[in-house]
């Protein structure tokens, strides 16, 4: 994709928006505070993840889905860490798709493009973020995945069977959707099946495209996260 065609697919950013959802509870992370706010770099991780998609040429109005109880905390962070980047904070659900609803419902343009991303993925690219508006626009949505790099087995009944690894891939965010495709989808009744945005659209009757993703988009989970995504943030020229 030449720079002219990115300036032309993502020129009106007043029609890109960023759903950030920060409902971690931090249990994995053996933690006291979710782990959205744990410091990666001298900085919660959670204003990494906002500073990603500020860096994009999308540059998308961030709305950020945060259970109310830590509401109070984070306005305390971003007057800590002097963080000014503007983005509308609101109240998260009982699950992730309820959150995702709230997150919609502040969003009335018909044109829009609308991406959702795990707070706790701090390390996304510019390039991926843009890649994902632009193929959106085209297609309806655009679901970042990497193949994987394991050998895959499925358990069936009391054995099991191997999976051609070339064909399965990990799904990551940002997932990317036209607003029509979106509220389509989040008009269904909420479903335990739903294990994220692209099962929600699948669902309506949508198929589902995906794109290259980064090994380096890791989602910090568990306390050596941390550690790993440290390590690639220091070996980058800005850091």
């Amino acid at each position: 994709m030449s720079a002219s065609d990115l300036k032309s697919q993502i020129s009106n950013p007043t029609s890109n928006f960023a759903i950030i959802v920060a409902g971690g509870s931090g249990t994995r992370m053996q933690a006291t505070l979710p782990k959205q706010f744990l410091l990666l770099n001298g900085l919660p991780i959670l204003m990494h993840t906002m500073q990603a998609f500020n860096d994009a040429e999308a540059k998308p109005q961030l709305i950020l889905v945060l259970h109310a109880d830590y509401h109070e905390l984070w306005l305390h962070l971003c007057a800590k860490y002097n963080f000014t980047l503007s983005h509308q904070l609101i109240k998260g659900g009982e699950s992730r798709f309820h959150s995702v609803r709230n997150g919609l419902q502040l969003i009335e343009d018909p044109n829009a493009l609308i991406a959702i991303h795990d707070a706790v993925r701090p390390l996304t690219a510019a390039p991926i973020i843009d890649e994902s508006y632009i193929f959106a626009a085209e297609h309806g949505n655009a679901i970042t995945a990497v193949k994987s790099r394991d050998s895959i087995r499925q358990i069936q009944g009391d054995h099991s069977v191997s999976l051609l690894r070339n064909d399965i891939y990990l799904v990551q965010t940002p997932q990317t959707f036209q607003w029509k495709v979106l509220k389509k989808a989040y008009d269904q009744a909420y479903d335990l099946k739903f294990t994220d945005d692209a099962s929600v659209v699948e669902s309506a009757g949508f198929k589902i495209h995906l794109i290259e993703g980064s090994y380096e988009n890791i989602k910090i989970t568990f306390p050596e996260d941390i550690a790993i995504a440290e390590a690639i943030l220091n070996k980058k020229p800005s850091a």
